[in-house]
């Protein structure tokens, strides 16, 4: 089994799925029984204050994939400050204890562009992702934090693939619909 967490997986142009059209998702976990990812690039037109109580700034919020998105996920570079955080390499932590988060976030001492909030999550089931990844239906990547957070996530697909080069960099320039060229 190739391993996946850490690593973004980028859609192929023709997907065809609508929930993850042109989407780049980090996987968080990546098992014989199944993987976890957040798609990155899927802003919302609301912020965490909307619909977490007691949250004194406005972070924007992200639809992390088509999964109980009455559920909050995030990803960061804050490390080990934030209390038990999965390490997913190259500076960028999953989860943590969440009341360290929202007390840190009050006081000022996270900035929105280390910390990224999600609605829902994308997750297949033990081998859906070996299979669509046999059918090339994702390109698979690195990813760091700086790449991350730094980025504008509306051209970041077209950014990812423009950053690998070669053949990817082509790709980025596809058209969303070829009939219209």
């Amino acid at each position: 089994m190739q391993e996946l967490t850490g690593k973004i997986l980028i859609a192929e142009p023709f997907l065809g799925d609508p929930n993850f059209e042109r989407s780049v998702v980090l996987v968080c976990e990546h098992s014989d029984f199944g993987s976890f990812g957040l798609v990155l690039n899927q802003a919302t037109k609301s912020v965490l204050s909307d619909v977490i109580e007691d949250f004194y700034f406005d972070f924007p919020l992200f639809i992390g994939g088509p999964v109980e998105q009455n559920t909050l996920h995030y990803v960061h570079r804050l490390g080990k400050l934030i209390e038990d955080s999965v390490d997913l390499g190259n500076g960028l932590y999953w989860a943590g204890d969440f009341e360290s988060i929202k007390s840190l976030i009050n006081i000022g001492t996270i900035k929105s562009e280390d910390i990224r909030f999600f609605l829902g999550y994308s997750g297949w089931g033990a081998g859906q992702m070996e299979g669509e990844l046999a059918q090339n239906t994702w390109i698979v990547s690195e990813i760091n934090d700086e790449q991350l957070f730094d980025q504008n996530e509306q051209q970041f697909w077209r950014q990812v693939l423009k950053r690998m080069g070669g053949d990817f960099k082509v790709l980025s320039n596809y058209p969303i619909d070829p009939r219209l060229n």
